[in-house]
């Protein structure tokens, strides 16, 4: 090593003033705290959902903010409540304290899973800002990913907003767009929307120890609501459009995924699918018109669904190509 090297200047680590509780449950959130302690803040309080029972065996598993929190050594606390009033009035009122004691000047909130009362939301002195997978105010709501992808939204992105009591109608804070592959499945664009709102939130941080955070209202036209997905969903409707039926196959991958049942009542899983336009005199809907290497295609209320990977219960997902090489061929049934 020459001398100059040996002298080179070390790079030090960015001071932080603000100390940042944290509020969030799966790994999109997981991602958001790592981000947030990568970049040198002290983070003396996490809230998280109880554990749940998870696996093969059931058994009680930690959320991934746990996990995180747990290798930082961080306090956890798993409310089942925050309402002061409400079932869990001592879980809340135990919260309440702990978030005081923390002395934190920001609580950070990503997928939490529980509703903030105003007594929260007002605690820290600088309130609570919220990651939400979406460009608000499109896609309010519970499940922001898969009802772009379901409506074939061109794009979507992150908003980072200061909550306020109503349902995700905080002033906007920053915002980032991201565009919607037509390949991307929910999973593969929560991965995108995840690290997107990790580097968004330190961004945020950032500009709110320099005080340049500017708050603006959300625009009253153009609100959306992304409604909880209910596993119902999963039930493919022949009688809707080829196009919606594909996009919802992405949307709901990987869960509730997307099935049909055969005529003796087995239901087959959908690993992915495309929309074609219908010949003359296709067929009903729910009809098969063929079942080839290159898919599986089913006469829907406006075009084609041609479904190119498959699962039977009990086994794996395959491509139809493997399907026809076990000898299964659905070609003329009418599927349920």
């Amino acid at each position: 090593m020459s001398e100059a090297a040996s002298h080179s200047p070390v790079a030090r680590p960015v001071a932080r003033h603000l100390r940042v509780a944290f509020a969030g449950t799966p790994e999109f959130a997981a991602e958001a705290l790592r981000a947030i302690l990568s970049a040198g803040y002290t983070v003396p309080l996490v809230l998280t959902q109880p554990d749940r029972p998870a696996g093969r065996g059931m058994k009680l598993q930690s959320s991934p903010v746990k996990q995180v929190a747990a290798a930082a050594q961080i306090k956890v606390i798993q409310p089942q409540g925050l309402r002061l009033d409400g079932r869990y009035a001592e879980q809340a009122a135990q919260a309440h304290a702990a978030l005081r004691d923390a002395q934190a000047d920001v609580l950070v909130v990503a997928a939490y899973g529980l509703i903030l009362p105003t007594s929260v939301l007002t605690l820290p002195r600088f309130g609570c800002l919220n990651i939400h997978g979406s460009l608000l105010p499109r896609w309010r709501g519970a499940a922001p990913i898969q009802r772009a992808i379901e409506a074939g939204d061109a794009r979507t992105g992150i908003t980072l907003m200061q909550m306020d009591a109503g349902l995700d109608t905080g002033d906007m804070l920053l915002e980032q767009a991201l565009p919607i592959d037509a390949t991307d499945t929910a999973s593969i664009l929560h991965d995108k929307l995840a690290a997107l709102g990790a580097s968004l939130v330190v961004q945020g941080l950032e500009a709110l120890e320099r005080g340049e955070l500017r708050p603006r209202a959300q625009p009253e036209t153009g609100v959306t609501y992304a409604a909880k997905i209910s596993k119902d969903e999963s039930v493919m409707r022949w009688n809707l459009p080829a196009e919606l039926l594909a996009r919802r196959v992405r949307a709901f991958t990987p869960w509730p995924g997307a099935q049909f049942a055969l005529l003796d009542g087995a239901v087959v899983k959908i690993g992915a699918a495309v929309a074609l336009t219908a010949p003359p005199h296709a067929g009903p809907p729910g009809f098969v018109r063929q079942m080839t290497a290159e898919g599986l295609d089913v006469c829907c209320g406006n075009g084609v669904l041609r479904i190119t990977r498959l699962q039977k219960p009990g086994g794996t997902m395959q491509s139809v190509a493997q399907w026809l090489q076990g000898g299964i061929d659905l070609t003329r049934l009418t599927l349920a």
